[in-house]
């Protein structure tokens, strides 16, 4: 099991705690340290069965913030702007084998819980 994490965030900090109260160590990767490269997050978004802007963050920082119109970008210029500011990246991110979920609310967390003992 791996978690994307921002120890800032208390959900982010919430599903951590869900996956060791259920006796599991995840890999933490905190994605704003270790920012995923392009091929890093385009597999990502794979596992997730999602495009760039339905990972966007939309509280706190957003595109829109950062005086960009996700409006008018493409799913390419999205991914270069989660490239450059990895806090636009929804979280946590939970990963289980081929498997992974956005963990918001911490409650998404639940059917990996089982997954990530074996």
């Amino acid at each position: 099991m791996r978690i994307y994490h921002n120890p800032a965030c208390g959900t982010s900090r919430t599903v951590l705690g869900l996956i060791r109260s259920a006796g599991i160590e995840p890999e933490i990767v905190e994605y704003l340290k270790t920012p995923l490269d392009r091929v890093g997050l385009t597999e990502l978004l794979g596992q997730l069965g999602l495009g760039p802007k339905e990972i966007l963050r939309r509280k706190g920082t957003t595109l829109e913030t950062l005086g960009l119109d996700e409006a008018g970008m493409s799913d390419a210029a999205v991914l270069d702007a989660i490239l450059a500011h990895p806090i636009l990246m929804e979280r946590p991110i939970v990963v289980v084998d081929a498997d992974a979920r956005i963990c918001r609310p911490a409650e998404r967390v639940e059917p990996f819980l089982n997954a990530g003992k074996s």
